[in-house]
């Protein structure tokens, strides 16, 4: 039950104090609202500042005294000028004194402005002007003085040999500003700034930034950028810089093909060298101490006029400059004979015939796909040719002829010949024989056969092989013998003795 009523309770306090917080909110926000003053003013030293300060509504409010009071950054409060309409102005003892004025003079109570000449930087703090009421009491609005001085910014570049160890490479100062300024850094480099601020006078601030790292060869002539960012400037003070890494020299020698051979002419070396201070000197030598008499030197080239065999040796190339010094070597091997030289490059050949080849599939593809499609719509579309007439063969001669090998005996030789069937059957003069075509063939004499087809009999009662067509009592003759009938007149083979 006791818990259960101060669960009740709690609320009702934080509800009573919430009203009583915003009761005093209210009443500071309409007095706020009635005096009208600068929230903030800023300065240098040696200016004249007017700080104004008006009543904004005084209906129904009596006005009785106004005054202004200073309060220094330290704490320290007190009043700097009074106002009294029976009375006067009047400026009580302090650091402002002769120095601060009502504005207008004499100044009228409802807007009882004041000015300060010759600000100093001590004078930065906060102004009250405060008002004495009837019947609301004292009403009051605040401004601030920002004593403000422009610093002195500068940066600069610390040369430094290469090392091992973090060191201050690039320095930035802004100095003797208010209030304190911003230093920033803009670099590819690796490494790291520092800052320190230091006060001088007139409570003015100086601040000195140092960048820091580990210097190397690689960072010599990389960018570097101080910003400097103060409320004075209406934009950041830049400055670009380039690092400054002092490193002794480091050198190479260049120009040899490995294809040094007997009679060579004007074969070269060239010692490419970097450093930081630049090089000063470059020395030529060679391992065995002497200089083959074909050779010149020229600065950092070594030319060799005629390859021989004194050629064969190490040649020495040393660099020096303020650092130190370095050198680098190369041994030479003469050849009896010139390597093959190298022609075009095989692989550019290669791919160009590659290509062509390719591009040429291609067109044939094309091509080829092209016909097809043509030959498609052709034989889609209605024949664009008209097939030739049948011919018709008006008698069995015009037919080939294959003759056949028919045995021959001692006494006598015949030679046979017969029509292939193989094609369409003939139309011949037979196929429209009438009575009186037989009654006018069997005034011959002998037994004669009609057939319809040559490989047919009509015998109905002898089955053997009847005698050709021919007459009996005559002699065997050559083909058609005997007979009136033509070969175009009639299909049936020629006689045929077996």
């Amino acid at each position: 039950m006791m818990v259960r009523l101060d669960a009740q309770n709690v609320p009702a306090k934080k509800i009573g104090l919430l009203f009583f917080a915003a009761s005093i909110l209210i009443q500071h926000g309409t007095s706020g609202q009635r005096v009208k003053v600068d929230a903030e003013l800023p300065s240098y030293p040696g200016q004249t500042v007017n700080l104004r300060c008006s009543f904004s509504d005084p209906t129904g409010i009596q006005l009785t005294m106004v005054s202004w009071r200073y309060e220094a950054n330290d704490g320290k409060s007190m009043n700097i000028a009074v106002y009294h309409p029976s009375y006067g102005p009047n400026y009580p003892a302090s650091p402002l004194k002769d120095r601060v004025h009502f504005k207008p003079d004499p100044p009228e109570l409802s807007s009882p402005s004041i000015e300060i000449t010759d600000v100093k930087m001590t004078d930065e703090g906060k102004y009250i002007c405060e008002y004495a009421t009837y019947p609301d009491g004292n009403d009051q609005g605040t401004t601030k003085l920002v004593m403000l001085a422009k610093p002195e910014n500068s940066a600069s570049v610390v040369r430094v040999n290469a090392d091992t160890q973090e060191v201050v490479v690039a320095r930035c100062e802004s100095k003797d500003g208010r209030p304190e300024a911003k230093i920033r850094w803009v670099t590819t480099a690796n490494g790291n700034s520092t800052e320190k601020s230091q006060k001088g006078a007139d409570d003015t601030v100086t601040v000195t930034s140092e960048y820091r790292m580990v210097p190397t060869s690689m960072d010599n002539g990389k960018d570097i950028t101080c910003l400097v960012d103060h409320r004075t400037q209406i934009k950041p003070e830049s400055f670009p810089m380039k690092l400054a890494i002092q490193f002794p020299p480091k050198v190479e020698i260049k120009g040899y093909d490995n294809n040094w051979y007997v009679g060579r002419t004007n074969a070269v070396l060239i010692c490419e060298a970097t450093g930081n201070p630049l090089p000063v000197s470059v020395t030529w030598r060679t391992m065995s101490g002497e200089m083959p008499d074909t050779v010149q030197v020229l600065s950092n080239k070594l030319k060799v006029l005629k390859v021989d065999d004194s050629v064969n040796t190490t040649f020495i190339c040393e660099v020096k400059n303020r650092i130190g010094t370095t050198r680098d070597q190369l041994a030479i091997f003469v050849r009896a004979t010139r390597l093959p030289m190298k022609g075009a490059a095989t692989g550019s050949i290669i791919g160009s015939i590659i290509g062509v080849i390719l591009l040429l599939a291609l067109i044939g593809t094309g091509i080829a796909l092209y016909r097809k499609q043509k030959a498609k719509k052709l034989a889609e579309g209605p024949p664009r040719y008209k097939p030739p007439p049948p011919k018709k063969n008006n008698s069995s001669a015009n037919r080939p002829m294959m003759s056949s090998n028919v045995p021959v005996t001692e006494d006598r030789r015949l030679q046979s010949q017969y029509y292939s069937t193989q094609s369409q059957e003939p139309i011949t003069d037979l196929d429209g024989y009438q009575e009186e075509d037989v009654d006018c063939l069997e005034d011959h004499d002998g037994e004669h056969y009609f057939s319809v087809t040559p490989s047919g009999w009509d015998d109905p009662g002898n089955n053997e092989v009847p005698s050709a067509y021919m007459e009996t009592n005559v002699e065997p003759q050559d083909d058609n013998g005997g007979l009136h009938i033509s070969r175009a007149e009639s299909f049936v083979s020629s006689a045929m003795i077996v």
